[in-house]
């Protein structure tokens, strides 16, 4: 960055006293900050909004808007709440101090006041304002890397053609609970696996990770889907901390056979949408992943015909704690929304699905997979 190009740091000093103003003004324009200037509540809200100042003086006795009216409004608005305000104040009262911390000052300057105290408070804070926004956006590219990570390692679509698939998937935080995997177990047979792990942290999605190699492992022709499950599961028992687990559903198919194998570890059921005829829900019975070293796990077969789709989700497109719906509960008031989804692509049926249930401004409670299977 060139000399030219080096932007100063700013601060919005707010006092209906003009004499207070001026000694402010020149003590930081001095020291090389652009000083903004108001005598008023309303205008101080405008300035701050539109020239967006690392830091705000605030006067608290002020006609008709005081500071803390004002202090108020500034954090109730995303666009300003994250500007730091000191107070300048003649009121010395402990309970004004303390009103003013609550409503989210970070610092008190006592009139009369000094010009080099209040540049040596303006540094101060402008220090600890840089250190956290520092932090912050340390944090946040770290998250961003990890979605991006998780992001990657979530199969499309066109990267296997042969599994006629579409997907949807929404981690409502950066690091979600939920993922899937597809494996070209052999030419004419593939696995689809939905998971959802307990936690939304970055130790969950590092699990991400963990699974999917487990998958490639142990989901062969080697194995039957029931002994694939159970592989997988005494390992995660060994290797996942205390009070972490999966649900997880798995489905096996195979295109010569026209077979179909389910095995469910604690997860919503699979819905089936006949080429010909109405959606039914597969239900299989199953332990969750991870927790138990004797888990067992069913697995039901279904014989299948060219056309029909079988949908696997997590329990994130059913469920609401709003209004009380569990999977359990909720997974077969959702059959007739299946039923339109016959003319749609089986590419599209996942979006169009998220779109009927959620497009009325409406947004989902937990993390979301959904993935359309067509044979």
């Amino acid at each position: 960055m060139g000399l030219d190009n080096i932007q100063p740091y700013s601060v919005l000093a707010v006092d209906d006293n003009l004499m207070n103003l001026k000694l402010i003004e020149k003590a930081l324009t001095k020291e090389g900050y652009t000083v903004y200037t108001a005598d008023n509540g309303p205008d101080a809200r405008v300035i701050a909004l539109e020239k967006q100042p690392d830091l705000i003086l605030l006067d608290i006795e002020m006609p008709e808007e005081n500071g803390f009216d004002v202090i108020k409004k500034l954090k109730d608005s995303s666009a300003t709440n994250a500007i730091p305000v000191l107070f300048l104040t003649g009121v010395s009262e402990v309970d004004a101090k303390l009103k003013g911390f609550e409503l989210g000052a970070v610092d008190y300057i006592i009139k009369p006041f000094h010009p080099q105290e209040v540049l040596a408070r303006v540094r101060i804070h402008l220090k600890l304002s840089i250190a956290t926004n520092s932090l912050i956006q340390d944090q946040a590219g770290k998250l961003r890397q990890v979605t991006e990570a998780q992001a990657a390692m979530l199969p499309q679509p066109e990267d296997f053609p042969g599994a006629r698939f579409g997907v949807y998937y929404k981690a409502l935080q950066e690091a979600g609970g939920d993922f899937y995997d597809i494996l070209n177990i052999s030419g004419n047979i593939t696995g689809y696996f939905v998971a959802d792990s307990s936690g939304h942290d970055i130790e969950t999605s590092y699990m991400t990770a963990s699974v999917k190699a487990l998958l490639a492992q142990n989901c062969t022709p080697v194995y039957s889907p029931t002994e694939s499950m159970k592989m997988i599961n005494d390992v995660l028992v060994e290797i996942l901390p205390p009070g972490k687990y999966l649900t997880a559903c798995y489905m096996h198919l195979n295109r010569t056979t026209r077979k179909l194998t389910i095995v469910n570890a604690g997860h919503p059921p699979v819905v089936c949408l006949p080429a010909e005829g109405e959606p039914y829900l597969v239900k299989a019975e199953g332990d969750i992943l991870g927790m138990f070293s004797d888990a067992g796990f069913d697995q039901v077969q279904v014989s299948v015909s060219e056309g029909d789709r079988f949908f696997i989700y997590s329990d994130g497109l059913v469920e609401s704690a709003e209004n009380k719906i569990t999977w359990a509960t909720g997974a077969d008031s959702l059959l007739p929304v299946y039923s339109s989804l016959k003319a749609v692509p089986y590419a599209d049926a996942p979006r169009e699905m998220i779109d009927q249930l959620f497009g009325n401004n409406s947004c989902p409670e937990d993390d979301i997979v959904l993935l359309c299977v067509e044979v």
